[in-house]
């Protein structure tokens, strides 16, 4: 009896849970054996083809504008069209430090699927560590993008991090379900504009 209750919490522990909803956004997010910071995942549909959201995604400086929390975000160094390293530090409030990181993006495309998954996982080096910036030296970070019948794309994005320092649990997994929100709601905003640009009579 006690195997089989162990067995059915470890399984409770890795399903996502629904965490907040708006606008089509759904967040979920899922406990993490051993932390106290719990992973998130949230997903919609965007007016956008697979082709337009990898070339934001790949758009290092653009990330400023709709990566919520973003301070600046610079590219380290492209490998090639679709690999490269960009470093990026994120805005906190008072009395919190910043924290700074460098992702290695990649993307991998399945032919026959059509899905596209664009791993951007942080990684330590690269560029030096800087005073008052906490940097976090690892996470998950992961984009799949499904293409639907419709010309719109369906888009999942994972998230796994501690952020390192001395922030309260409950601070960051808020932030973790608000944050999503409004970094989707930001990419519509830039995928519309630029789609707006490439009409006929638009510069």
């Amino acid at each position: 009896m006690i195997v089989s209750l162990h067995v059915t919490g470890a399984k409770a522990q890795a399903e996502w849970r629904p965490a907040a909803a708006r606008e089509g956004i759904k967040v979920y997010v899922k406990t993490i054996p051993g932390s106290k910071i719990r992973a998130m995942k949230a997903e919609c549909a965007l007016e956008a083809t697979t082709g337009e959201v990898i070339a934001l995604l790949m758009d290092v400086k653009a990330a400023e504008r709709w990566v919520c929390h973003t301070k600046s975000c610079t590219l380290v160094k492209a490998v090639s069209d679709k690999e490269l390293y960009y470093h990026t530090e994120v805005s906190l409030p008072w009395p919190l430090d910043n924290r700074d990181f460098v992702t290695h993006l990649k993307v991998t495309h399945d032919d026959r699927s059509g899905i596209v998954t664009v791993d951007a996982p942080a990684v330590p080096g690269i560029v030096p560590v800087r005073k008052g910036v906490v940097r976090i030296g690892r996470s998950v970070n992961r984009w799949i993008i499904r293409p639907s019948p419709d010309g719109s794309v369906w888009v999942e994005y994972m998230l796994q991090v501690d952020p390192g320092g001395n922030i309260p649990a409950h601070v960051i997994n808020m932030f973790a379900c608000r944050a999503p929100i409004e970094t989707f709601r930001n990419m519509r905003k830039i995928l519309a504009e630029r789609r707006a640009g490439h009409r006929p009579g638009h510069g």
